[in-house]
């Protein structure tokens, strides 16, 4: 009797070890991924978290931006119009007055009509940088031909432009940003790169639309992050983010820029 049951307490053993050692391993296994869960619940949260701070980034920028263009809008218009209006004002009030000679009249009337139509020919200029109407009218294509045509035409920065891509009009709303784009890096460009030549370039590759700007001037340091901080450079980077774009900028001093972005 002893001798059978001996292997039936070893069985018995066995089981009970067996079930002990698969017992620990599946409190293991529970452990391993409760924390492996964990881990990658606080990775989520930490990537959410860096995006939430890049977005109120964005956002800020985009605030900045817009009040520095409501200032410079506003001293456009207090600067220009309002004086201009204030000439024509007090010419007006003139015309009022007693003994004008006939000479007199004409040439205070000459004088409103010429400041006025100065008025009105930069009003219509504030309202073109606001949102230019042939951008508004024709879309992108259009409105960066006359943005080079502006350009060229103080004489000093050649612009070559070639577009390759057949533009969607039912996205002018993002193309607005594109314009907006250009339209940052060609102030740069004459500004503060003192370039006489510029060059542009749509392209469409796999699928994605690509525009490769470069320039001659003076360049910058492109390595140095400091150098990539300015409003201008915050401005392009939060559109690139609306555009879901990338953006990649070359320069070395004295070697111009060179600039491709996505969007």
């Amino acid at each position: 009797m002893n001798v059978n049951s001996i292997p039936e307490k070893e069985v018995v053993a066995i089981i009970l070890y067996s079930s002990l050692f698969f017992m620990i391993v599946a409190v293991a296994l529970i452990v391993f991924f409760y924390f492996s869960r964990k881990k990658i619940i606080q990775k989520e949260l930490e990537k959410r978290d860096l995006i939430l701070a890049h977005q109120k980034e964005q956002l800020y920028a985009v605030i900045i931006t817009q009040e520095e263009e409501r200032k410079r809008i506003a001293q456009d218009l207090h600067d220009d119009i309002s004086s201009k209006l204030n000439v024509v004002s007090l010419n007006s009030y003139l015309l009022t007055s007693a003994n004008l000679t006939e000479i007199e009249t004409k040439e205070i009337t000459a004088n409103i009509i010429s400041i006025t139509a100065k008025a009105l020919d930069n009003s219509r200029k504030i309202a073109h940088n606001l949102l230019p109407p042939v951008f508004d009218k024709f879309g992108l294509h259009a409105g960066v031909e006359e943005l080079c045509e502006e350009f060229e035409s103080s004489k000093s920065v050649k612009v070559s432009y070639e577009n390759k891509i057949d533009f969607d009009e039912s996205e002018k709303d993002r193309h607005l940003h594109v314009f907006r784009i250009l339209q940052e890096l060609m102030n740069n460009s004459l500004r503060h790169g003192k370039a006489s030549e510029i060059s542009i370039i749509f392209d469409q590759v796999d699928g994605t639309s690509n525009c490769f700007y470069k320039d001659n001037g003076i360049g910058f340091d492109s390595k140095n992050p400091e150098n990539q901080k300015g409003l201008g450079m915050k401005n392009i980077d939060s559109r690139i983010s609306f555009l879901n774009g990338s953006i990649t900028i070359k320069s070395d001093i004295n070697k111009g820029i060179e600039v491709l972005f996505t969007f």
